[in-house]
């Protein structure tokens, strides 16, 4: 059986702790989709990370509004909802 490990990369770090809240966005035009995950710090900061790529940092920015302008520049979608870390706790 082959086993896949699940565990976030080391370069989550400056956000392990400090996350508001998490977004997937997706390429469509890919198939199989394209996914990126955007972490939004409690600070403003967001990340977005790059699953396909052991979750490197591929864009940071000081705000939302910036994250959310590179991605759909690049032609991403958000996919509907967004997952806040105060509803895991």
């Amino acid at each position: 059986m082959t086993t896949t490990n699940t565990m976030l990369s080391p370069e989550l770090d400056p956000v392990k702790d400090n996350w508001e809240f998490s977004e997937v966005w997706i390429d469509p035009a890919l198939s199989p989709p394209y996914l990126l995950l955007l972490l939004g710090a409690s600070d403003g900061r967001c990340h977005v990370y790059d699953p396909a790529e052991g979750y490197r940092v591929i864009f940071e920015s000081d705000n939302y509004d910036e994250a959310q302008f590179w991605l759909l520049e690049d032609e991403y979608e958000p996919l509907e909802g967004r997952l806040k870390a105060s509803e895991l706790m």
